[in-house]
């Protein structure tokens, strides 16, 4: 069985970008942990709550298949976050798929991994993309390797289904 972890803001995550996926990836018998600032609740930007397994501090990438950022307004508090770069730079370099959206591929492009890697996001957070030296596709979702982003919450179903199949080979 696969197993994923998909990081949420504490506050402020995108409902649909966490739930869509999250749903999907359940459906198709992938375990999924979701790792917030803190164990506990999580709000989202919408008023829907989400039970944080594990804190990011004490999370370890190394069991799972896929770490994924999810966005909205709240996913800036890891755009700096060095213990999120480092969880992203280790699950990468262990072949893991890593990925975000919305506003959560800035913390891979703030992580150094997007570098000449195709991805897109919100367009609010292009110039992180750009900066970290992706090639920005503006496209719905977007695979480059083990990487997967995609656009916003519109794409939410579509970002799950490319996890899927990424995980299914």
């Amino acid at each position: 069985m696969s197993k994923v972890a998909l990081v949420i803001a504490q506050q402020g995550f995108r409902d649909e970008e966490y739930f869509e996926p999250k749903k999907i990836l359940e459906e198709n018998g992938i375990l999924v942990t979701t790792v917030s600032q803190i164990k506990g609740t999580a709000i989202g930007k919408l008023g829907g709550s989400a039970q944080a397994d594990i804190s990011i501090n004490d999370f370890d990438a190394s069991g799972y298949d896929g770490i994924f950022f999810i966005g909205g307004p709240g996913a800036s508090v890891y755009f700096d976050n060095k213990k999120a770069h480092e969880i992203l730079r280790t699950a990468f370099g262990l072949g893991k798929l890593i990925g975000a959206i919305c506003a959560g591929p800035a913390v891979l492009a703030s992580a150094g991994l997007l570098k000449n890697k195709k991805a897109t996001s919100f367009s609010g957070v292009y110039n992180y993309l750009i900066k970290g030296g992706a090639i920005l596709t503006k496209t719905a979702v977007e695979v480059d390797g083990k990487i997967i982003t995609a656009d916003g919450p519109a794409n939410a179903a579509k970002f799950g289904l490319e996890i899927v199949k990424a995980l299914n080979g």
